[in-house]
Parts: structure tokens; sequence; C-alpha cells
């Protein structure tokens, strides 16, 4: 499906971070790949890591110098057990936080799952003009971080206001 008109066609990255997770049982990444190419967009990569912060830096870092990835999803190591360890991985990559995706997200997933919701550290924010995205690892989580506010979020058309004009679209086709 094509992005709608006068909406910019991103290059999109999708990163699991799981110590249980293959490329068979990795829902959560199957998911948004899915979902970001029936939006219009690219996959431009899918990795699945090891919940490691200097491997989920790795694999971030070559994405955020990468000129064709305008977009970052990260799905898993959000919570508060054992070796989650992605908003430790990925603050100290950004340049400026998105505050407000944290808190609408636990909002929406409020709705959802009640209370648990406080324990998802679900973040994002910019890094060389590349916006990254941090959810927790369920599919359901995914969806609602999609739906509820990356979709618009990443379309160009979305009124008042998007992140690709922020993003200057670097190797994004119109």
């Amino acid at each position: 499906m094509a992005a709608a008109t006068g909406s910019a066609s991103l290059g999109i990255a999708v990163l699991t971070v799981s110590d249980t997770r293959t490329g068979e049982n990795d829902t959560s990444g199957q998911y948004l790949v899915a979902a970001l190419e029936e939006a219009g967009h690219r996959a431009v990569d899918k990795t699945i890591v090891r919940d490691d912060i200097y491997q989920i830096r790795a694999v971030l870092s070559a994405w955020i110098a990468d000129e064709s990835v305008n977009a970052v999803l990260v799905t898993g190591g959000t919570g508060f057990s054992g070796r989650d360890s992605t908003p430790e991985a990925v603050m100290p990559l950004f340049d400026k936080s998105i505050d407000g995706f944290g808190e609408v997200f636990r909002a929406l997933s409020f709705e959802e799952i009640g209370s648990s919701t406080i324990q998802s550290r679900a973040l994002a924010g910019f890094a060389n003009d590349t916006v990254i995205f941090c959810m927790p690892g369920s599919t359901g989580a995914c969806r609602t971080g999609w739906e509820g506010l990356i979709r618009e979020q990443l379309d160009g058309t979305h009124r008042p206001c998007n992140f690709v004009g922020v993003l200057g679209v670097r190797g994004a086709a119109e």
C-alpha cells in the first residue's frame, strides 16, 4: 500500500530486544514491519539483539548514522525485570527526548491493561535526525504504540503536526 498523497515514504528499521525471541517467534517485530509497510513506509532492516546495553547501542548507532534510516522502532527491554536495559542503552544516544511519547503511551496502555502500565518504561527521542520509539516487547503494546501514536506521527499529512518535517526526511522518497 502506498503512503498517503503528500506523505513521505520513510525508511524505518525495527529492533527487537530479547534474550528469547528468534526470527520465527518475534511476533512483535513482525507486526511492526507489516504495520509500517501497510502505512507505505519501507522496512530498511530488522534485527534481533540480546538484552545487552552495548549490543543495542551498536545496532542503533549504525542505523542513526545511516541516511536511509529515518526512524527506528524498538520493541522489548523496557520493563523492570532482570536484564531489561533498553532505556539505559538508548537514552545516552538521544540528542532530544520526546517525553510526551512515554506519557501518552502509558495513558493509552492504562485503558488496556490498567495499573500494570506503570511497569512500562516506553520512551522516544531524536538522534542525528532519526526518531527512535521504544516500546514494550508484547505485540499488544507494539500495536498500541503504532496505532495510537507512531503511525500518525510518521505521516507527513497528519495535522496539526508530525515528525516527518522535523526529520528532514534524509533519503526518503516523496
